[in-house]
């Protein structure tokens, strides 16, 4: 802004304006974490790097930014985190007890949904006669529309086989719930067994697949046709698929994050 344009300002209004021109470079490093720091209290929901660039000046490099925020978050009582390539503070996990309420609202997902969840994760895109084939029995009606209640998988698309079944993925809201910032940051096999949910002595040649969550359709996919929300059709079962018993359900009780 030149000397005539600065005119019509007020003395107040020339100050600062002469201020953001002269601003030190510590300063505006300092301004641009406070930024950061705002948008992120102010979020509900986990913001990405294009939303904070919307904010910033093309110089300012956003990703050392947040990583200086992070680490300056690192001992208090929330922490910065990243969560399927997007940012929020949430409450540090030693400090999770501080704020559980005496009630938690729980839903109740079978063994049978948290399998098949599993296998979702693991092996998506996947269709309900793929996830019956890896599990040896059928589906229940209720497990595929339970998880799709609480928003952890989803319709992809539809597989370019006989009869286009649906083909289901997880969803960003799962990735959150369960802190991850990569489908692939899932346990693999070591990480499984350390942990004690994998028995000792398996089959020869038993490994655990690589998870994937490809953005786009692959190349077996088509998109949905938008059919896909009539209940029955859901649920139409395979042709080719075989038949299997379904299993009696054993019911668990698994948190869900619930506005309260």
């Amino acid at each position: 802004m030149n000397e005539d344009s600065e005119e019509g300002l007020s003395p107040a209004l020339q100050t600062e304006h002469s201020a953001v021109v002269t601003l030190h470079p510590h300063a505006e490093r300092s301004q641009h974490l406070r930024i950061l720091e705002a948008i992120l209290f102010a979020a509900t929901e986990p913001v990405s790097l294009e939303k904070f660039a919307e904010h910033l000046p093309d110089t300012a490099d956003i990703a050392v930014l947040l990583d200086d925020l992070r680490e300056n978050y690192a001992n208090r009582g929330v922490n910065l985190v990243q969560l399927a390539g997007k940012y929020m503070l949430r409450t540090a996990e030693d400090m999770a007890f501080v704020l559980r309420k005496d009630i938690q609202e729980q839903k109740l997902l079978t063994k049978a949904g948290l399998e098949t969840l599993s296998i979702i994760a693991y092996h998506q895109p996947v269709t309900r006669a793929e996830i019956e084939d890896i599990r040896g029995v059928a589906i229940s009606k209720g497990t595929l529309d339970t998880l799709l209640d609480i928003g952890w998988i989803k319709m992809r698309g539809r597989r370019k086989t006989p009869g286009r079944p649906v083909t289901y993925g997880t969803t960003e809201a799962f990735m959150q719930h369960f802190g991850l910032n990569d489908i692939t940051d899932l346990p693999g096999l070591q990480e499984l067994k350390a942990a004690g949910l994998l028995e000792g002595n398996l089959p020869p040649g038993f490994d655990v697949p690589v998870p994937k969550a490809p953005n786009d359709l692959t190349a077996d996919e088509e998109p949905l046709d938008g059919t896909e929300q009539i209940p029955l059709d859901m649920h139409l079962p395979d042709p080719d698929a075989a038949v299997v018993p379904e299993e009696a359900p054993e019911v668990l009780g698994v948190p869900v994050a619930e506005e309260s």
